[in-house]
């Protein structure tokens, strides 16, 4: 394998000077820079990262903590998180938790252990509870899931504002028993649900909610307990995509019709939801967004650790379809 001398050597050049290129550095005219690449490509060199890291006390890594990759959302903002760390010479080391608080904190030793410079992570409520960025030695941004008083930085989505102005919107459209399906393990299904029963009750109607797991066989087996008391409501909401995944084959495998049996909507605006007949009205999430916005604060809180906390907040956009149309007579 070949050393960083050798590379000096056959680039004409020192060893401070093939360095310098490595970490891209301004201070290194073009030439010498091309004649540096053009060395480490011929002998196939590759740097020493585990020495690096022990002189430097710090990586050219960011670590990704994500609830569920199974969920399109995520895997969405994982693709931008990693498109921004690669256009700043960065890795990302994705861990999924599964909605678990003990792999959350496995995870978040493991990146203790390899002293990353960063992590990005979306929290369960528990580890939310007890969060604070001083426990850690690595700056951490919240992504998707922070409370109101979280004190560190984070990207959101203004979820009660976003799960208002769906409800609102089927309220509109004359429904008035309107249920709500939302994840129990989330500051996100908790801020959602919370702006589904402020607009039940700006408009004086009763609540019917029910909290259960992230996962498509949860919601599935919540919206076909409805289904099987005969006790259907005018239109059901489900607070992310795979509940609304769930709801959505509960309500088909029941053969009921939307909007004249049922009206539905829900979050995240996935390729699939346009293809189900009439169309699923839902909140789109602006996730490639949301996840670039997240690296980028990251990247900002590394280079500044002592700035202000800052707390990003984007609005979803609400795409109305047939299946929350009024109901023909």
């Amino acid at each position: 394998m070949a050393r960083i001398k050798e590379v000096a050597a056959q680039a004409k050049v020192s060893v401070a000077s093939v360095s310098r290129v490595m970490a891209g550095h301004a201070g290194v005219t073009a030439a010498t820079r091309q004649r540096v690449l053009d060395a480490i490509k011929a002998l196939d060199y590759r740097p020493d990262l585990a020495a690096r890291r022990l002189r430097s006390r710090r990586t050219d890594t960011v670590g990704l903590i994500v609830s569920d990759i199974r969920n399109p959302f995520f895997t969405e903002v994982s693709r931008a998180v990693e498109d921004v760390a690669y256009q700043n010479r960065m890795r990302v080391i994705l861990c999924n938790a599964d909605e678990d608080p003990e792999k959350e904190a496995l995870y978040l030793d493991l990146m203790q252990d390899e002293n990353v410079s960063g992590v990005i992570l979306s929290p369960t409520l528990p580890t939310l509870a007890r969060f604070r960025p001083s426990d850690y030695s690595f700056p951490v941004v919240l992504v998707d899931r922070c409370d109101r008083d979280t004190a560190a930085d984070a990207v959101v989505l203004d979820n009660v504002d976003s799960a208002y102005r769906l409800t609102s919107h089927l309220i509109e459209q004359g429904h008035r028993r309107i249920a709500f399906i939302y994840g129990a393990t989330s500051a996100t299904g908790r801020q959602r649900h919370e702006g589904y029963v402020t607009a039940m009750a700006t408009h004086g109607l009763e609540t019917l909610a029910k909290a259960v797991p992230a996962t498509v066989e949860a919601a599935r087996n919540a919206a076909g307990e409805w289904i099987s008391r005969r006790s259907l409501p005018d239109a059901l909401v489900a607070s992310n995509g795979l509940i609304l995944l769930g709801v959505t084959e509960a309500l088909q495998a029941a053969k009921l019709r939307f909007p004249d049996q049922i009206a539905l909507a829900g979050f995240d605006d996935l390729p699939w939801t346009r293809l189900v007949e009439p169309g699923i009205t839902v909140i789109a999430q602006p996730t490639y967004d949301l996840g670039r916005a997240t690296i980028d604060l990251l990247l900002q809180r590394i280079a500044q650790p002592a700035q202000a906390v800052r707390r990003v907040v984007l609005r979803g956009e609400l795409r109305e379809r047939g299946s929350s149309a009024k109901r023909r007579a």
